[in-house]
Parts: structure tokens; C-alpha cells; sequence
């Protein structure tokens, strides 16, 4: 009888093992990609996948290291124990003065390839922090705090050390509070040093009455109006005000639409949104695609139920969103459609324009995915 009990006890820790291995090496890694590297827009996840029997070898890049070191876990709880992880991180190659950098022009034009031909991505504001990935050549492809990767030029950032950032981070900043400005070579003064925009951030240097003096991430200094700055950690310590939401969109009303724009100098339908709310301190998705996955869900046929500083979503007529609007009231929203205006969601309206296919609400849900106060957000602070 013990024998019979021994027996049965190996088999069936045999066959446990075996339920465990019988997913494929590749059905493990396309769910873990699904679950940490869904979009690429957010994630670098080129792998591959060769198995004999138990044997499994990994190959191919990844952006960062929490990757490679989830393809290993996420294999050996499956049941591979013969794991050769031979993935690339491109991050582990960067030297260890690029790993981060600080934008450091008033606006950075971020694209698709490395290459001043390359179709617009986003763009970077003075003072945005960056994650370097990869920086093999004067286009760097980095990370933005909204996680999009993108390729800028190297003349566009001001590269830092880990140990630099954590200096950035402690330092006394301010922020541009006004919709655009310039800083000067003297208080009072008309010689330019750099333009400024709504979010840029720089490092106290000086005041002198009504003028403060501020440095750029690369050093350069400059006056600018206490008036037109804030303190950036008091600025961030506020909570969302939709008030001041819409009052930024509002200021944009007529001007042109970028692809890609992502500033007071002009913007592109969820570049709008993002600008918009980064004014109140807080940081959303990038694309209208990204920012309709999340907040709290409203059904497009009940825009009647949506509230003031709503996110708003139109698209085709297969589900997939294209554009994005703010959600104001009486029907009426904001939003950038060949120039930032405003239209009507009630067919019966002379404005109308467009059906939402959803609508998302952001207040209340600070702090859930992708809806992020620049407080929160550790490479900020």
C-alpha cells in the first residue's frame, strides 16, 4: 500500500508539471507581452522564442530591464526551468551620465523614426524629464512621463545622471503658470535668452523686484515676471481644477492644429486635452486612443450625463477613436479640428459636429492608470 501511495503521489506531481509546461514557451510570452508591452507606443517588446523539449532560449530587445527579468519569472512560474534569457536591453547600454535628460528647449518636436523627416510623435516642453532607452546616435529614443517612446534629437535634451536628476528633483523650480513668455537677459529688458511656454520648469537662480531669474536645464539664465511663474512644488501641491482646465483650452481657441503638437504653441486633437489638464497638474495618455481606455466610462449615447472637463471620443463607425474633444456644457465642447473651436454635440444645434462614440470623466480618478498628478509621479519629484 505505501508503495501504491508513493506511486501515485510521484504521478501525480508529473503530471502537475506537466499542466504547467503544456502552454508553449511562445503562449507564456505573448501573454506576459499583453500584459506589460500591450502598446509600442509605450513599451519596446521585440522577442523571440525557440524551444526544444524543455529547453527554451530567449532573444531579441527590449527597452528596459523589469522586462527581461519578467520574461524569467514569468517562464520559470509556467514551469520552463531550462531558460536561456540572452534579451537585449537597450537601456543597460546607455552610458550611465545619459540615463536620463531634461528638455531643453521651450518645445521639442519628438518623432516616430530618428530622423528630422520622421513623422511627428509628440513633443517635449522645457524641463520634462525623459528616460533615455537608446542613444547610439544624435537621435535619442527615449520615454516621456506619459511613457511614449520617441526619437528627438540629442541638441534638443540636456543628458543627466541618476544621481543629477535626483539633484533636478530637490532643486527650488518654477513653472510657466501664463501661456507663453520670455526669458531675458536683464529684468526689464528686451534681449530673448529662450521663448517660454504653459509647463516649462527651470531652477531659481535670483530675484529682483518684480523679476525673478531662472536657469534652463543647460544653464542658460534669464529674467522672467514673478507674475507669469509659480513655485513648482507649491503649484503642484493643488488639486484638479477644471476651471482652470478649460480656461487653458479656452486660451487656445483659433489656433491651427499640429500633428503632434503638444503645447500652447499649437496642438493636435489629444495634445489639446493633455496641455489642457498638465495646466492643473495633471498628466494623461498621450494619443485620443490611449486617453479613451481610461477614467470613468460614459457611454457615448449618454453625452447628456457628461459633466463639465469630460473627455469626449469620436471615431469611425467600427469602434476605433480618432479624435477627442472637452466636454464643457449644454452640449457644447472644445476641441482641435483643424483649429482649436467649439461645436455642439445636439444634432439640432448649427454647430454640431460629430457623434461621441464614449466619454470619459477624469475628476474623481486621479491616481487610477494614466490619470496622474505631476506630484505623484516620481520622476517629478
Amino acid at each position: 500500500m505505501k508503495k501504491m501511495i508513493c506511486f501515485v503521489g510521484a504521478f501525480l506531481l508529473a503530471s502537475s508539471a506537466f499542466q504547467m509546461a503544456a502552454i508553449s514557451a511562445d503562449q507564456v510570452l505573448n501573454n506576459l507581452k499583453k500584459q506589460i508591452a500591450p502598446d509600442k507606443r509605450t513599451a519596446i517588446w521585440d522577442v523571440k522564442v525557440e524551444q526544444q523539449a524543455s529547453a527554451v532560449t530567449i532573444t531579441g530587445t527590449v527597452g528596459l530591464n523589469e522586462q527581461k527579468d519578467a520574461i524569467s519569472k514569468e517562464l520559470a512560474k509556467n514551469g520552463f526551468n531550462k531558460v536561456s534569457n540572452q534579451v537585449k536591453v537597450l537601456h543597460d547600454a546607455v552610458p550611465d551620465n545619459k540615463k536620463w535628460a531634461l528638455v531643453k528647449l521651450s518645445v521639442a518636436s519628438m518623432r516616430c523614426e530618428g530622423k528630422h523627416a520622421g513623422e511627428m510623435a509628440t513633443q517635449g516642453i522645457m524641463g520634462q524629464p525623459v528616460r533615455v532607452i537608446d542613444c547610439t546616435s544624435d537621435w535619442y529614443r527615449v520615454q516621456t512621463p506619459d511613457n511614449y517612446i520617441s526619437y528627438v534629437p540629442s541638441s534638443s535634451l540636456f543628458c543627466r545622471s541618476e544621481a543629477q536628476m535626483q539633484q533636478w528633483r530637490q532643486a527650488k523650480r518654477y513653472i510657466l503658470t501664463t501661456y507663453g513668455s520670455r526669458l531675458v537677459t536683464e529684468p526689464a529688458g528686451d534681449e530673448t535668452v529662450t521663448d517660454l511656454v504653459m509647463g516649462n520648469i527651470l531652477e531659481y537662480k535670483a530675484e529682483n523686484g518684480d523679476w525673478i531669474q531662472l536657469a534652463t536645464p543647460d544653464g542658460r539664465t534669464g529674467w522672467v515676471l514673478k507674475s507669469e511663474v509659480e513655485e513648482f512644488s507649491q503649484w503642484a501641491k493643488k488639486d484638479l481644477d477644471l476651471n482652470l482646465v478649460l480656461k487653458t483650452a479656452h486660451r487656445m481657441l483659433g489656433s491651427g492644429y499640429l500633428w503632434g503638437g503638444t503645447s500652447t504653441k499649437l496642438t493636435d486633437c489629444s495634445g489639446l486635452v493633455k496641455v489642457s489638464y498638465f495646466s492643473s497638474g495633471v498628466i494623461l495618455a498621450r494619443d485620443a486612443s490611449q486617453q479613451a481606455l481610461y477614467g470613468l466610462k460614459i457611454k457615448g449615447s449618454d453625452w447628456h450625463k457628461c459633466e463639465f472637463g469630460d473627455l469626449l471620443f469620436f471615431g469611425t463607425k467600427t469602434g476605433r477613436v480618432t479624435h477627442v474633444g472637452i466636454y464643457m456644457q449644454d452640449g457644447k465642447y472644445i476641441h482641435c479640428s483643424g483649429q482649436v473651436k467649439i461645436n455642439s454635440l445636439d444634432p439640432k444645434d448649427p454647430s454640431y459636429l460629430y457623434s461621441p462614440l464614449s466619454a470619459s470623466r477624469i475628476a474623481g480618478q486621479e491616481g487610477t492608470p494614466y490619470i496622474t498628478y505631476v506630484r505623484n509621479h516620481p520622476w517629478y519629484f
